[in-house]
C-alpha cells in the first residue's frame, strides 16, 4: 500500500463568509497543493471539503498520515461519525448531524484507505499546514475577487436561509 501524508485546512472570512479549503498531499518525492473555495459557508465546512478534497485525489487505496488543525473534523471522522451512523445521522440530542452531506461523503471516501487522523497545532510553524493556511486564504481572496459584493451578499443570505 502506497503511504501518503495529507495537511489540509478550511477557513473562511466570516463565519459564514466567503471561504477556502486547502491540501498539501505528499507521495515519496512527490508534492501536490490543491484549494478551491465557494462564495458562502462556514469554516467547519471547508476543513471538511479540504478533507474530501485531498483523499479524492488518491486513485488507489492509500495508507494516509492525515494532519488536520480542525478537531471537528478528527473528533468527528475518528469517533463521533460512528454514533452518528448508529442513530441515522442524528446526534445523541436526536438532532440532525450538521453537515451531514460532507461527513458522509468523507465517510464513503475514507473507507477505501487506511488512515491515521492527526490533530496538528495551526499557526505554530509546521511547514505544511502553514502552506494549507496560506492556499486557504488565496482561494478566500480568488472567491471575493469572483463575485461581487452584492453576489457574495446573495450566496451568504441563500447560505443562511438553506441552513435554517
Amino acid at each position: 500500500m502506497k503511504k501518503v501524508l495529507i495537511h489540509s485546512d478550511g477557513g473562511c472570512h466570516g463565519n459564514p463568509g466567503p471561504g477556502g479549503w486547502a491540501a498539501v498531499l505528499r507521495f515519496g518525492r512527490h508534492l501536490r497543493e490543491i484549494r478551491g473555495g465557494v462564495a458562502a459557508t462556514t469554516n467547519n465546512r471547508m476543513e471538511l471539503q479540504a478533507a474530501i478534497e485531498a483523499l479524492s485525489m488518491l486513485k488507489e487505496a492509500c495508507e494516509v498520515d492525515f494532519h488536520t488543525d480542525s478537531e471537528y473534523v478528527r473528533h468527528g471522522i475518528s469517533q463521533w461519525i460512528h454514533g452518528w451512523k448508529r442513530n441515522g445521522w442524528r446526534t445523541s440530542s436526536k438532532a440532525p448531524v450538521k453537515n451531514a452531506d460532507l461527513w458522509q461523503r468523507l465517510d464513503e471516501l475514507g473507507a477505501r484507505h487506511h488512515i491515521h487522523w492527526h490533530w496538528v497545532k495551526g499557526h505554530a510553524g509546521n511547514a505544511d499546514n502553514e502552506c494549507c493556511d496560506a492556499l486557504v486564504q488565496q482561494a478566500i481572496a480568488e472567491v471575493k475577487s469572483a463575485h461581487l459584493p452584492a453576489a457574495l451578499a446573495g450566496a451568504l443570505e441563500a447560505f443562511r436561509a438553506q441552513a435554517m
